[in-house]
């Protein structure tokens, strides 16, 4: 079971980190620009340069726009209602005239008024073939396909024409104005003076069509009422026909106002009703001749008999003064009765004769009352048979007068369909005409071009994301400390040839740079790296200096690390532990001599093998002899021994071990050492491959101190962003010297 983290100790990769605040991270987002500007700028260049090349190719093309209302007759403001009326033009209308203005039959007649098939706009086969026809054409005739087979000259010249069309309806736009009756129409052609045309076209084609489509609605109305004029009047002429053909089978005989049969029933109840009107008179009359009314009605009914009562009157009256005077059988009173008695049988002669009369006018109007009561019951017998046929009848009379009325609606609709097709207007009238276009619809080169640099800019920065992404190496001490837990304890510069010569001066060997040049930046970061170890947790004496890979510039910082501590006055060896590919003889200058393993081998003592270092003098043992069994000589005592002289006699032991991923050497060497050094190099080395090394060493129970990056380009890294980048900037260059 591996143990836990300790100080010095590599641990698992992803160890969680402090959360960065929004400051931060937009600093760290401004620091990756940095570091991958060229990346970023080259992209933000690249796709507006190819965008402006494929606009410079780009044929120009011109849109001129004209705009229609579309105003139906039938909502014209000509009476009140028609103000109150609300607008039955809705969204769906107008979409629908919109495909109207620009459907298949317009294009058609464009394409053969303005003759597009002779411009190569519109007509593919004007145009010159394309190098794509003429690749494939080339793909063809190598690999021995047969061409397309050839087609009927018909259908030829009908697949072109329908190509046309359909090039010119792609050309045509429209396009309604939100909540109006308005249309914007557009022709979008590579000639502007034949765009405006089109677009001004179309929009007098729509209005014709509408046109003409109102005078050919109005033409077949008019031969459907002609037609149906005559069947009305087929129909209303044998009605009338059937009608009097009944009337003369069932003798129904029309009076001025009604039927016969029903104008005598009137006829004859009036007259009744006048009748019996005049015999209740004469019965009145009769009654009072008689006297049964009193006398005053008897008076105004006989008016003679009035002068022969007053004379009775008067002769009773004086009768009667006579008879108190004289007696009873007086000349003068037997006088006076005889006149009385005279004038008395000239009354009743007188009523009688009234009376008489009265009665036979009684009899007479009685006689009529019956006579017409009679001839009444006669004519409702024959009203009710009548009526009876006067149904059919009816319902004939009822569908000659439909046919009558409908007869006279059409002929009234005739009239107002010749009014109308006289005033036929369309239902769209052209408010703006399509003006000359100036400048080019398409490619619209500053909108494209924007949004070409805004496309870099998001494609820059996603690539710099995404190749941050990608970034499988190590760039900073800054990762070291955040992907393994490890501290980064140098930054190892890389030495150019420019800084290894100087002028009038022999070249520094670059094992030697550190004691040429104890000022420089390089020489600075090895005193880093020893005071890095120094402040450790343990001090370590014994430090086993490895890589994960070869070219890892470890032999190097070895050597360098050495004689910084042994230039600032401490006891320090280097034993060289990569016994398959050993270096540090030919570096000091020691190259064949014998060696750590003839020592092991006992073929000489320790002290016979050392060698001293005469620039600093740092003790160093190359590797000696070499030997395939290496990793038995690591793990002997006598290994184990020869460190702890070394550890007794110095301050500073460093052992040059072999990569870790190559030999299993470096984990023995690294299990006997207090510490182990890792070096990576900058920007080169794999983090999957450093953490498998990491892996390793700790699997053998090393303690690895920290890492050092190697081999780092300062002018580069200055300019990364990273937080220990500020260690090459200018500004710290009155520190260092050359």
């Amino acid at each position: 079971m591996k143990s836990a983290p300790v100080p010095g100790r590599a641990v698992p990769a992803g160890r969680p980190h402090a959360r960065s605040t929004p400051g931060a991270a937009l600093a760290e987002a401004l620091h990756v620009l940095r570091r991958r500007r060229t990346t970023m700028l080259a992209v933000v260049v690249l796709i507006p340069l190819t965008a402006a090349l494929a606009l410079h190719r780009m044929s120009p093309r011109f849109t001129a726009t004209g705009t229609v209302m579309f105003d139906p007759s039938a909502y014209a403001v000509q009476e009140l209602q028609s103000i109150l009326r609300v607008d039955p033009t809705t969204d769906a209308i107008m979409a629908s005239q919109a495909e109207i203005v620009r459907g298949s039959q317009t294009a058609a007649r464009l394409v053969d008024k303005l003759s597009l098939m002779d411009r190569a706009e519109f007509n593919p086969a004007l145009r010159r073939p394309s190098r794509l026809d003429g690749l494939m054409a080339w793909v063809r005739n190598r690999s021995g396909t047969p061409a397309p087979p050839e087609t009927s000259p018909d259908v030829t010249a009908a697949a072109a024409r329908e190509i046309m069309v359909q090039a010119a309806q792609n050309a045509i736009a429209v396009q309604t104005v939100r909540s109006s009756r308005v249309m914007a129409v557009s022709f979008t052609a590579e000639d502007p003076a034949l765009a405006a045309r089109a677009a001004n076209m179309v929009m007098d084609l729509y209005l014709a069509d509408q046109l003409e489509a109102k005078f050919a609605a109005v033409r077949r109305a008019n031969a459907w009422l002609d037609e149906r004029i005559g069947q009305l009047r087929q129909e209303v002429r044998g009605a009338e026909d059937r009608i009097a053909a009944y009337r003369a089978d069932t003798g129904l005989v029309q009076g001025v106002q009604a039927g016969l049969e029903t104008e005598r029933m009137s006829k004859l109840t009036a007259d009744l009703l006048q009748a019996r009107n005049e015999l209740a008179q004469a019965e009145g009359r009769l009654d009072a001749a008689r006297g049964r009314a009193g006398a005053s009605a008897q008076a105004a009914i006989a008016p003679s008999v009035t002068p022969l009562r007053t004379r009775q009157d008067e002769l009773s009256g004086q009768l009667q003064s006579l008879l108190t005077r004289l007696g009873p059988n007086h000349p003068d009173a037997v006088s006076l009765r005889n006149q009385l008695a005279d004038v008395q049988r000239a009354v009743g002669a007188e009523i009688g004769r009234v009376v008489a009369a009265a009665d036979a006018e009684v009899r007479a109007d009685r006689s009529r009352v019956a006579a017409l009561e009679a001839s009444l019951r006669d004519t409702q017998t024959q009203l009710d048979r009548t009526a009876q046929a006067q149904v059919p009848l009816n319902a004939m009379q009822r569908d000659a007068d439909a046919s009558r009325t409908l007869l006279q609606t059409v002929l009234e609709r005739v009239q107002q369909t010749a009014q109308q097709a006289a005033l036929e207007k369309p239902d769209a009238r052209i408010i703006s005409p399509a003006l000359l276009p100036v400048a080019p619809s398409f490619p619209r080169t500053g909108p494209t071009l924007a949004a070409a640099l805004a496309c870099g800019v998001f494609l820059g920065g996603l690539t710099v994301y995404l190749r941050e992404l990608a970034e499988a190496t190590i760039r900073s001490g800054g990762e070291i400390r955040s992907l393994f837990g490890l501290p980064c304890l140098a930054l190892v510069p890389e030495i150019g040839d420019r800084q290894l010569r100087r002028r009038n001066q022999p070249r520094i060997r670059i094992e030697d740079f550190v004691v040429a040049r104890p000022m420089s930046p390089f020489a600075e970061q090895m005193r880093g790296l020893r005071a890095g170890l120094w402040l450790g947790a343990r001090r370590p004496r014994v430090v086993a200096v490895t890589a994960a890979r070869p070219s890892e510039g470890k032999t190097v910082s070895t050597i360098a690390l050495a004689r910084s501590a042994a230039l600032a006055g401490e006891r320090v060896a280097v034993v060289d532990c990569d016994i398959r590919q050993p270096s540090l003889g030919r570096f000091l200058g020691a190259e064949g001599d014998m060696g750590i393993v003839d020592t092991l081998l006992g073929r000489a003592p320790l002290a016979d093998v050392i060698r001293r270092d005469t620039l600093s003098g740092v003790n160093f043992v190359v590797a000696g002899t070499a030997e395939t069994n290496a990793l038995g000589l690591f793990m002997s005592e006598a290994m184990a021994a020869c460190i702890a002289r070394l550890r007794a006699t110095h301050d500073l032991v460093l052992m040059d071990a072999p990569p870790v991923l190559a030999l299993a050497d470096a984990r023995v060497i690294a299990r006997l050492a207090d510490a182990t050094l890792l070096c990576v190099r900058w920007h080169d080395t794999p983090r999957a491959v450093i953490r498998n090394c990491l892996e390793l060493l700790e699997d053998a129970g090393a303690v690895v101190a920290g890492v050092a990056l190697t081999r780092v380009d300062a002018r580069v890294h200055v300019r990364s962003g990273f937080s220990d980048a500020e260690v090459y900037h200018p500004r710290y260059g009155g520190y260092f010297r050359e």
